[in-house]
């Protein structure tokens, strides 16, 4: 993926560092902190096929109740040091989405609301709660800001077999594609359907909107492709590669051996690969309305 040069946000928020709270011991290390992989990887699996906000299930593993934490106060907001390569690089790659949901929000007469991305090392505070490495990287829309531990792209290439930077470019494009969902009022009617469901109704709805935002991460490199030519050889590929990779079926199956489909919250393999091709071939949000679709 070429990205060097591009324009890079100002909309990042740099917390690691703070004393937010560590991982467990063992397992590898990023910004000073030691993560325990087992504890990612179940709660990221757990997350996934039991349908369970991965907050709630940090909680509930370490221990805690099933309410989300209230939001603590951090230290002042500062900038990622020029010099440090994984910052400049998601730092560029939200530039692009920002610079592509933009227009796409101005030819409909919208404006599109920029999110902050938040670097965070071991947990951080949230309007959703408290965040740790262990939910994976997640969007929250009670402050309209993107949290990731870029320890999680180290999980990508260990336990996925996943890696190159689009793949990584991917993976933030999805969660801006739930910010656009939350500016687009999608989440909400959603999250609203949700509570008067069946517990089989709700995971259906989920699916959905995940899918979705596979979609228009699709659709955000459809355009930064055509106004940047970002893409190189393979990198679709290597999307594609971690689209299957976290789809519920392949989770589930190397989680416990058997795949159980109406636990499905985020969708199977063929489905996050299907809806991604989808938008980064045809580059239309219209393209990506699975809610409308009989079969995903």
């Amino acid at each position: 993926m070429k990205w060097e040069g591009n324009r890079e946000s100002d909309n990042v928020e740099d917390r690691r560092g703070e004393d937010g709270g560590g991982g467990g011991g063992g397992g590898f290390g990023f910004g000073g902190r030691s993560i325990g992989l087992g504890t990612v990887a179940v709660a990221l699996v757990a997350s996934y096929f039991l349908g369970i906000n991965p907050l709630t299930m940090l909680n509930l593993l370490s221990g805690g109740g099933g309410a989300p934490a209230p939001v603590q106060q951090h230290a002042p907001a500062h900038k990622p040091p020029p010099d440090d390569q994984m910052a400049r690089f998601v730092s560029t790659v939200l530039a692009d989405t920002e610079d592509t949901w933009g227009q796409i929000f101005a030819a409909n007469g919208k404006q599109y609301v920029r999110p902050k991305l938040v670097l965070f090392s071991g947990s951080t505070p949230t309007a959703c709660g408290t965040g740790q490495t262990a939910t994976g990287p997640f969007y929250c829309p009670g402050d309209q800001k993107v949290y990731i531990d870029l320890s999680f792209y180290d999980l990508m290439k260990q336990r996925f077999k996943v890696s190159g930077n689009f793949a990584q470019a991917y993976v933030i494009a999805h969660e801006v594609g739930h910010h656009v969902q939350h500016l687009m009022g999608i989440s909400d009617k959603v999250d609203a359907a949700r509570r008067n469901a069946s517990e089989k109704q709700a995971n259906a709805l989920s699916v959905r909107l995940e899918l979705q935002a596979d979609c228009f991460a699709g659709v955000w490199a459809f355009h930064a492709n055509q106004a940047r030519h970002i893409l190189e050889e393979g990198d679709v590929e290597g999307a594609l590669n971690a689209a299957s990779a976290i789809g519920d079926d392949a989770l589930q199956r190397q989680a416990r051996g058997v795949v159980v489909p109406d636990s499905f919250t985020h969708g199977s393999s063929a489905q996050r690969v299907s809806w991604f091709k989808r938008g980064i071939t045809e580059g239309k949000v219209s393209a990506c309305n699975t809610f409308a679709a009989k079969e995903l």
